[in-house]
């Protein structure tokens, strides 16, 4: 268990940098720095019972939002990872396929789409927002990049 558990840290950790190494990247082609207080504040509230909000920015402020989504990030990062190996198990850790990395990565967009985005406020995958595909595109980039961040972090660590 103490292996599964490291290893979930380990690969959670370094996928999520990656991700976070790619939205700086968009931010070259000018894409707005991301802002995790939004999720730290949803986080917060969800920690008391409510997950559900009109709009996320109109619901009480919480103290260290941007530093608790911030955390909020990194823990549901280990968590995915923790599936990739509960599901396809440590052998999957001694030698990684992309496939399933790809499987929860994917999965990763469904739980934005359907649990944290309508909990903010934004409606179904975005649907409120009226920008909403170019957010649709944008999840499933980047939580592709998140998949690929589980395989390559668990290719180093072999």
């Amino acid at each position: 268990m103490a292996d599964l558990i490291w290893h979930a840290v380990v690969i959670g950790v370094g996928a999520t940098i990656l991700f976070d190494l790619w939205a700086q990247f968009l931010r070259l082609f000018g894409m707005p720095k991301p802002n995790w207080g939004p999720p730290g504040r949803w986080f917060a509230h969800a920690l008391r019972g409510r997950f559900l909000h009109d709009d996320i920015g109109k619901a009480a402020p919480v103290a260290g939002e941007v530093a608790l989504g911030w955390l909020f990030h990194y823990l549901v990062g280990i968590v995915f990872a923790g599936v990739v190996l509960a599901v396809w198990g440590m052998g999957w850790a001694r030698n990684p396929t992309f496939l399933p990395a790809l499987i929860v990565g994917l999965a990763t967009v469904g739980c934005g789409w359907f649990i944290l985005q309508p909990g903010m406020g934004m409606g179904v995958a975005a649907a409120k927002k009226p920008n909403a595909g170019q957010i649709r595109l944008f999840n499933i980039v980047g939580h592709t990049v998140f998949a690929i961040g589980l395989y390559g972090t668990a290719l180093l660590i072999r």
